[in-house]
């Protein structure tokens, strides 16, 4: 498949703890289909069709300050389900996993809602969201 001119090539990520982040991204991503694609010491990517999701451990001289999602930069990276039913599994499966949902109050949506999906936070606490269009 050649990809479209303008359609996200890859998106890199600093991760606090590689080896944390990993058991939380090669879960998520591997679920949705993305699989392994380069792997180095200091971090790796996993790809899913023309477009892959780097981690790279961050340097410690910039682990102080930390992420926050509503500081200037990147807020959420939000990913296509396959159906309400994926989201749903995902819902369970991120709560089993420890990882408590984001807006828990919303979730689930009204079965008449056009916008159909689940929030959660990586280690690093990225919103992570899964919906279901």
């Amino acid at each position: 498949m050649t990809p479209q001119a303008g359609q996200l090539h890859h998106v890199e990520i600093y991760v606090s703890d590689l080896a944390k982040s990993r058991v939380f991204w090669d879960w998520f991503l591997g679920e949705l289909g993305y699989a392994l694609y380069q792997e180095w010491p200091q971090g790796c990517s996993l790809k899913f069709g023309e477009t892959y999701l780097v981690l790279v451990q961050t340097e410690a001289e910039f682990l102080a300050d930390g992420y926050h999602r509503k500081r200037t930069g990147l807020n959420h990276l939000a990913f296509h389900a396959k159906d309400r039913a994926q989201v749903d599994w995902f819902a369970q499966e991120f709560v089993k996993r420890g990882h408590p949902l984001l807006y828990p109050d919303q979730y689930p949506p009204p079965a008449d809602s056009d916008y159909y999906a689940v929030f959660c936070e990586d280690p690093d606490r990225i919103k992570v969201e899964l919906v279901a269009d």
